[in-house]
């Protein structure tokens, strides 16, 4: 009866010694969890006192395709508290995007190799560098061409009002996008570098790639040909430059 009893401790005892390690990793994930969403509030109240003025810069480079004695409307009663609510939040999570994704570093980091780490930190930091790039390409670039080609497509005697909340959709749903395909070199060099594919047949299936960019812009932007175009060439570009920067550096496999 003593050596069952003994048995029986010690099985409890192992298996608690066994859940010290998963017990800790979700604490130390809770605790990161929480310093993101912190850091989201943080700048976020520091932001709001603007949301107005943070909205109108969003809205600027539509406004100023828009015909003289025309406005953005608000079609909701509640829209015009809402919407710069909304993008002060959103915004606020871009801002906060560094360090969310460095908190998701030091909680991975932990459980690499080496050299997996001395490749993974210029890969992140170029990864934060380049969904910021294609935002501001959007905005200065995207945005001014692509709402005058929609503002003066109307037939004419049409006045376009366009809704503030709509717009919004549209701008983030726009930045998603560009932030995402400006991504095309860090995840064209992750897929050489893991020996999923290599260089010369990423470069065989340029013609798939090609079509694929242009479907993605299609997909991905509001149903004009330049702010389609706009992406896809990007991502071609980047593409190539994936390529070219995998060649300089193959994965140590030891």
């Amino acid at each position: 009866m003593t050596n069952s009893n003994q048995t029986q401790q010690d099985n409890q005892s192992d298996q608690q010694n066994s859940d010290m390690p998963l017990l800790s990793h979700l604490l130390e994930l809770r605790t990161r969890l929480l310093r993101m969403i912190v850091s989201i509030v943080v700048i976020f109240l520091t932001l709001i006192y603007w949301a107005n003025d943070i909205y109108l810069i969003l809205a600027a480079p539509l406004q100023a395709e828009l015909p003289e004695a025309t406005s953005m409307i608000a079609t909701d009663i509640v829209s015009p508290f809402l919407t710069p609510f909304k993008t002060t939040a959103v915004i606020s999570v871009f801002i906060a995007m560094p360090y969310i994704l460095h908190q998701i570093w030091a909680f991975v980091s932990p459980g690499l190799y080496q050299h997996e780490k001395k490749f993974a930190r210029p890969l992140l930091v170029s990864s934060i560098v380049l969904f910021y790039m294609g935002m501001l390409f959007a905005y200065f670039v995207v945005f001014k061409l692509a709402w005058a080609f929609l503002v003066s497509a109307g037939p004419e005697g049409i006045r376009v009002t366009p809704d503030i909340s709509q717009y919004l959709s549209i701008v983030l749903k726009m930045f998603f996008a560009f932030g995402v395909a400006f991504e095309v070199p860090v995840a064209t060099v992750l897929i050489i570098w893991s020996g999923i594919s290599s260089v010369e047949s990423l470069q065989e299936k340029r013609p798939y790639v090609i079509v694929g960019a242009f479907t993605v812009g299609m997909l991905l932007t509001p149903p004009d040909v330049i702010s389609q175009i706009l992406l896809a060439i990007p991502m071609l570009i980047l593409f190539e430059l994936g390529i070219w920067f995998a060649k300089l550096k193959p994965v140590n496999k030891e």
